[in-house]
């Protein structure tokens, strides 16, 4: 009897196995499992080519097209206007979109690109401010541009907001408010919409350029870690401070935060390579009349030096002069650089 039944047992699992329901279970789970791992090849593929950081453009080829679009005139502004509508677009247009506030695969996991994009929406920022306060007004007592008003603080914005509003609706409207002045300004019919292309707007706009460089190469150099001397009152012996601070202070980018330091000087310098390259183009007779373009140039030479291709896999923190290099440290002196040429230029743009 034990063997009848251990016989009509082995007899039903060999039925169970050819049974219509259960080779629909199985094809089930093979279906379930062949989405799983389709989906996640999908989404490593769309990670690596949306890590590609966007290649540079040429400014006055950008304006040209610009202007046929429009069907304007190539004023004094209209390719560094037309720049920062470029720049602006890039970081909604690229491949994979604005990243930074993404909450789904692969954006969300994706770390490089969307410090890139911080980067470049911190030039952005700038430059829209230098705009409204700077590059569209004559004097200090005259009023702002309509349009600007409504772009500059659109760039403000949190660059994080994902919904309620996303971040790229507000960013869309400041690019539409710049393509507004882009058409005024082109227009002689609308004299309320100027671009003063004067050396003191320009020397305001590069003084915040030097102070954002000094910032990134100390922020790059910190990534080997040394000990820094306190400069706050440094030159000025009535000067104070609000709370007192060490005369001296061990400085160290945290392992985990390099590569954000490095990616996020990227974008920076991405977008300021443009925009100079635009400014040598709207103030090339201010320039000229200083003797000034070749310092401009010597800026844009030591920027396009840092967006050469990186070939290794990750960013490398090795010591100063230790066997493994240091890409942070090798961006900082092409920012020391530039930034110590950006000094030089505003000295010629104060000079009569």
């Amino acid at each position: 009897m034990a063997i009848l039944s251990a016989s009509a047992s082995g007899s039903k699992k060999v039925l169970d196995l050819y049974h219509p329901k259960t080779w629909k279970e199985k094809g089930l789970w093979w279906t379930l499992g062949l989405f799983i791992v389709t989906y996640i090849i999908v989404v490593l593929v769309l990670g690596l080519y949306w890590s590609n950081e966007p290649d540079t453009f040429d400014v006055n080829e950008n304006a040209k097209l610009k202007v046929e679009e429009t069907k304007t005139r190539l004023v004094t502004g209209v390719t560094t206007t037309s720049t920062l509508i470029k720049v602006a677009s890039t970081l909604l247009d690229k491949p994979g979109g604005y990243l930074t506030n993404d909450v789904t695969p692969p954006g969300i996991y994706l770390d490089n690109i969307p410090e890139w994009e911080f980067g470049v929406l911190v030039q952005t920022r700038d430059m829209a401010r230098a705009f409204r306060n700077d590059f569209s007004r004559s004097q200090s007592q005259s009023t702002e541009d309509k349009d600007l008003i409504i772009a500059e603080p659109r760039f403000n914005f949190d660059s994080d907001s994902w919904l309620f509003p996303p971040t790229e609706s507000e960013y869309r409207t400041a690019i539409k408010a710049l393509d507004r002045y882009l058409l005024r300004l082109s227009d002689p019919k609308q004299m309320n919409a100027q671009f003063y292309a004067r050396a003191d707007n320009l020397r305001d706009w590069l003084a915040q350029v030097e102070k954002r460089l000094g910032s990134l190469s100390q922020r790059l150099s910190a990534s080997v870690g040394r000990e820094g001397l306190n400069l706050g009152l440094a030159g000025d012996s009535a000067a104070e401070q609000s709370t007192p601070t060490p005369g001296s202070q061990f400085n160290k980018t945290p392992w985990m935060q390099v590569d954000n330091v490095f990616y996020e000087t990227r974008g920076q310098a991405w977008a300021l390579l443009h925009f100079l390259k635009a400014v040598e183009t709207d103030f090339g007779p201010v320039l000229d009349k200083k003797n000034a373009r070749i310092s401009l140039q010597q800026i844009i030479r030591e920027l396009e030096s840092t967006q050469n291709t990186i070939w290794s896999p990750m960013i490398l923190n090795g010591n100063g002069f230790g066997f493994v290099t240091n890409h942070s440290l090798i961006m900082a002196s092409y920012l020391s650089r530039a930034n110590a040429a950006v000094i030089d230029l505003r000295r010629l743009l104060e000079q009569g």
